[in-house]
């Protein structure tokens, strides 16, 4: 398995490392990759169209070397289950609360010195004409850059690559989104719409 970059990759678990990188080789995957040089940002990953999506770039970043962070209802944290899945970076998030995901992530970002917090902004493996906008709110008020995570079936090949930092607009930050995303091919390639948020959601940002 090839890993070009213009980095070494961060080998804090020679275990993990191995094991990842071994896997990929067999599935064919390659990682590309350059990481930011903010200790904390958001990475946005896409294509989102198959459940095979979070394990692939799981193991892509174990190759590189990263810890990747991602939310989901806590619930699902509990007993022996919950702990391994915080170990694979989980965030336990109360969707029962009245404050918003959005501004859960917001306050755990201001909290860490360190953290990559990874998002499909898509929201689903399915179609949908429109982006949810809620992955560049936290990016803004939070003041950490948007990075790209990619998972590129087309040609096998994944990983991350810097971003920028959010300008407030919106619309002209999503044309730098569509540019980087423009010749990706996801596993589906039918199921990933157009890279573009709802009009209402412009003036929310």
């Amino acid at each position: 398995m090839g890993i070009k970059t213009k980095q070494e990759p961060r080998q804090k678990n020679p275990f993990s490392y191995l094991f990842a990188k071994t896997v990929l080789k067999l599935v064919g995957w390659k990682v590309e990759f350059e990481l930011p040089k903010e200790k904390k940002y958001l990475l946005i990953s896409e294509p989102h169209t198959t459940n095979w999506d979070l394990p692939l770039m799981l193991l892509i970043s174990k190759v590189i070397g990263v810890q990747l962070n991602w939310a989901a209802k806590d619930t699902i944290f509990r007993g022996l289950h919950g702990k391994y899945l915080k170990w694979l970076g989980g965030i336990p998030v109360n969707r029962r609360s009245r404050t918003k995901f959005t501004d859960q992530i917001i306050e755990i970002f201001n909290q860490s010195k360190k953290m990559i917090f990874v998002i499909a902004p898509a929201g689903t493996r399915s179609y949908t004409e429109y982006w949810r906008s809620g992955f560049y709110r936290i990016a803004n008020e939070a003041r950490v850059p948007i990075a790209f995570g990619f998972l590129d079936y087309g040609n096998k090949i994944g990983g991350i690559k810097p971003g920028f930092l959010p300008s407030g607009n919106i619309e002209e930050d999503f044309k730098l989104i569509r540019e980087f995303y423009k010749d990706i091919k996801g596993k589906n390639p039918e199921n990933f719409g157009p890279i573009q948020i709802k009009p209402t959601a412009t003036k929310k940002n």
